[in-house]
């Protein structure tokens, strides 16, 4: 395996790579984190000893921020030196976070107890107390809200202006992407609130052995191309593999679709957050088999053409890990995370493999890259609960192995040790969204909640919608995309957005 490096680009990150090894994990009956948060423009560094901790809070006064936030004396994220620095300290934090599967004895990989062992290996005096739930999106929300959520939790859909109420700075994104990849997602005017707990590519878990045994040698690079394996699927399996499954029950797992419409799709990293919103008709078609257009009509061509599961209304979220790994589902569109969990739901694991979105941009292909959930740390806990919860992220982030653990991008900025499973990717250049420009950090959720459509933010329904209109045929695609543009435009002209072609 060649070693891969991601390259900054200012605050875009863009990761190109001959070999390239990405993805994160999720917990099983939950999903990851595919939210996108821009951050705007702060100069100072929260760093070290007397005025550390204040630099970064200073940025979001006014803003609900406090500007004690992190003490004086605390040691915060950049400068904390693992197996060195406060061994001593003794304190009792919780995470609250959406990994249930690592509180199972039966987990296949490393679980939280494992976790927490080779901690206390380090910092023996720090106890642990992992709390999870099975519904994190919708139950971490109201916990945020009502404060009961400990020391340590995976940063839920908030707004990006509310991350000073909640969450402890952890410094500036220019401090911050020195230590760790993707710290734009979760920051507001330059200020760092989030950590990633590992990183993520956008494309599709798929099992080999069934896209070989029904003739698809190479690899789809197209819509057409993948729609005509998924048809070479259903004609040689019949009904005994569902060539595409969509989990439409879960809900989530539909919105996972949204992660796809700026890198894969469009290879530039500026689409999501910069030019998304300024976009005139975004859902239309191009014509060339790219953009968002053709993202969502690839779910569209495979409902209408009967290469998903009979009764969507019946899928399993649990039960579909099995059936891939036996060889029961061709494939699924799920981010990289997925791919561990896939792997181990069976005596198959060889059979799973993952691929690239099938969208290709003048000739090439891309995948969009980013984080999954991010470590958030509460502003409101003591001190020495703070400075404890730095170390268990900065640990959890540079010697856990959490990241290689779960098949994911490494985050710790100096680490390029990567999984070798994602050999598919051989060429593909991987994309991370770039923040938003300074004065629009909000203007994405604006149009997002305007419109009704949340792209990246919980906008499940409208995927299931995609689903529903195709399985039923009362709606062609383009009568759906152009519903998608009217809404876009009237949340556009209600916002006084500037638009262009």
């Amino acid at each position: 395996m060649k070693r891969k490096k991601l390259l900054a680009a200012g605050l875009c990150v863009v990761m190109t790579v001959s070999l390239a090894a990405c993805g994160g994990s999720a917990d099983s009956g939950n999903n990851s984190d595919s939210g996108d948060n821009a951050a705007g423009g702060n100069t100072n560094t929260a760093a070290g000893g007397d005025d550390a901790g204040t630099a970064a809070a200073d940025a979001d006064e006014g803003e609900g921020g406090d500007d004690s936030a992190a003490g004086d004396g605390m040691i915060l994220y950049p400068d904390i030196k693992l197996g060195e620095d406060l061994t001593d300290l003794e304190a009792t934090i919780s995470v609250y976070n959406h990994r249930t599967d690592m509180q199972s004895e039966d987990y296949p990989g490393k679980t939280w107890d494992q976790y927490i062992a080779d901690f206390n290996k380090d910092y023996p005096n720090i106890k642990v107390e992992v709390e999870t739930a099975t519904d994190y999106a919708e139950s971490s929300l109201l916990r945020l809200q009502s404060g009961e959520w400990g020391d340590i939790m995976m940063i839920p859909a908030v707004d990006a202006a509310e991350l000073s109420t909640y969450f402890l700075p952890y410094g500036d994104i220019a401090t911050m992407e020195q230590q760790v990849r993707f710290p734009s997602q979760w920051a507001y005017k330059d200020t760092v609130y989030g950590v990633a707990s590992t990183g993520n590519a956008q494309g599709i878990v798929y099992n080999k052995k069934v896209f070989e045994e029904a003739g698809v040698t190479e690899l789809p690079k197209t819509p057409d191309e993948f729609i005509a394996a998924l048809k070479a699927i259903k004609d040689h399996f019949g009904d005994d593999v569902i060539p595409l499954y969509t989990n439409y029950a879960a809900g989530w797992t539909m919105g996972a679709w949204d992660a796809y419409i700026g890198g894969s799709a469009t290879g530039n990293a500026d689409f999501m957050n910069v030019e998304f919103a300024h976009t005139k008709n975004p859902f239309s078609d191009p014509g060339d088999g790219t953009g968002a257009y053709n993202v969502y009509k690839v779910l569209y061509d495979a409902v209408a053409g009967g290469y998903t599961e009979d009764d969507y209304t019946t899928t399993d979220w649990e039960g579909c890990k099995g059936m891939i790994n036996n060889g029961q589902i061709g494939c699924m569109v799920l981010g990289s995370w997925a791919f561990a969990q896939m792997r181990d739901a069976g005596d198959n694991g060889d059979d799973i493999g993952y691929m690239s979105f099938p969208i290709t941009v003048d000739g090439k292909q891309y995948a969009s890259a980013g984080p999954d959930y991010n470590w958030g740390i509460n502003v409101n806990s003591s001190e020495t609960n703070q400075q404890a919860s730095l170390i268990f992220v900065k640990w959890m982030t540079e010697k856990s192995g959490f990241s290689y653990n779960e098949g994911g991008i490494p985050i710790a900025a100096n680490d390029d040790n990567y999984p070798d499973l994602y050999s598919a990717f051989e060429g593909i250049e991987f994309v991370s969204d770039a923040p938003a420009q300074s004065g629009e950090e909000d203007l994405l959720t604006t149009l997002n909640a305007d419109s009704e459509l949340n792209f990246n933010a919980g906008g499940d329904s409208k995927v299931q919608a995609i689903v529903e209109h195709a399985a039923n045929g009362d709606m062609t695609f383009d009568e759906i995309m152009d519903e998608w543009n009217a809404a876009w435009t009237d949340a556009q002209e209600t916002n006084g957005v500037t638009v262009s072609e």
